[in-house]
């Protein structure tokens, strides 16, 4: 049976580090105000002309390196983004371009928080059909464009970066004990819609616009919806969850992340928590998040990992995977 194998993972994060103190400078708000309903202390920054493609690309040569392999080995990029470049051409094109890949495909995955899950399991699609040996696949962000920096509600919770992971082809058995990814499971709820939304765009007001959301209304969702999700993927290879290693999780709130491990029963010392000093990077945060774990040795080969993430749209998702 394929299977999609990790191979190599890969972060970065901009230069510029935007603390609470700082940001209470210029909005009503606090350090003390954003920590105890956030766990958020602060969150980078791209820099003026720093674009999506460029942290993109970033990452990707990282994740490309971990693996030990050169660019034109890759045969599908795809590249989950909320914040791309420019509405055309798809920013998983214009990285395909910098790393001068001239065959194979790229796009663009558009399902906001949950957009690198959503890619991940594009991918893995691709490689069970035998179409692709290797795929690259990123989230990157630059949500600090998009943010009302007046809206104290919206404006502390989200930072920039990009997150990478490089899967290729491998034979397993099709049982549990393989290594790869094992299952992924996507879902929507267009209904949603005005809990979580970017108030503008090229076919309704020729513009950008703006994050705005209803806090307490997604929280109240997002728990209920991963912890159904998670349990969905979890099922169909027979995981328990004492089993699992790792819950890398869509780093949006501390308590969201609290909740939600409650719920599954997983201790929170197996939770990766980058969100203090990341903040919620969007379609980046969970490939941050895996990087950092990989990088600093606490997720291992054989460690069996949960990811789950929920985003605008309303959409949702999970992968259970074994390093």
């Amino acid at each position: 049976m394929r299977r999609s194998r990790f191979i190599g993972c890969g972060g970065y994060l901009p230069e510029t580090v935007l603390t609470n103190d700082e940001l209470a400078a210029s909005v009503d708000t606090s350090d003390e105000w954003i920590v105890a309903r956030t766990g958020i202390r602060e969150r980078h920054v791209a820099a003026h002309g720093e674009l999506t493609s460029d942290l993109a690309l970033k990452a990707a040569k990282k994740a490309l390196d971990a693996a030990d392999l050169r660019p034109p080995d890759v045969d599908l990029i795809v590249v989950a983004t909320a914040t791309p470049d420019e509405t055309f051409p798809a920013t998983a094109t214009i990285v395909q371009a910098k790393l001068g890949i001239t065959a194979g495909a790229a796009f663009d995955v558009g399902a906001v928080c949950s957009g690198f899950i959503y890619a991940l399991a594009v991918a893995d699609n691709f490689i069970r059909a035998g179409q692709v040996e290797t795929a690259l696949v990123i989230g990157a962000e630059t949500f600090s464009r998009i943010i009302d920096w007046q809206d104290r509600s919206t404006c502390v919770l989200f930072g920039d970066g990009a997150g990478a992971v490089v899967l290729r082809a491998a034979e397993g058995d099709g049982t549990a004990g393989d290594r790869g990814i094992l299952a992924t499971r996507l879902r929507s709820d267009g209904r949603q819609h005005d809990l979580l939304y970017v108030d503008g765009g090229p076919s309704s007001t020729q513009t950008t616009g703006h994050l705005r959301m209803l806090g307490k209304e997604v929280f109240r969702h997002a728990v209920a919806n991963l912890s159904s999700i998670v349990r969905e993927v979890m099922s169909e290879p027979g995981l328990e969850g004492l089993e699992i290693d790792w819950l890398i999780p869509h780093q949006a709130n501390r308590r969201i992340l609290d909740a939600t491990a409650r719920k599954l029963g997983l201790p929170l010392d197996k939770v990766i928590v980058t969100i203090d000093r990341h903040a919620n990077t969007s379609a980046a945060s969970v490939p941050l998040a895996l990087s950092e774990a990989v990088g600093d040795g606490r997720v291992k080969p054989g460690d069996t990992l949960l990811m789950e993430a929920m985003g605008g749209g309303f959409t949702w998702g999970a992968c259970v995977a074994r390093w």
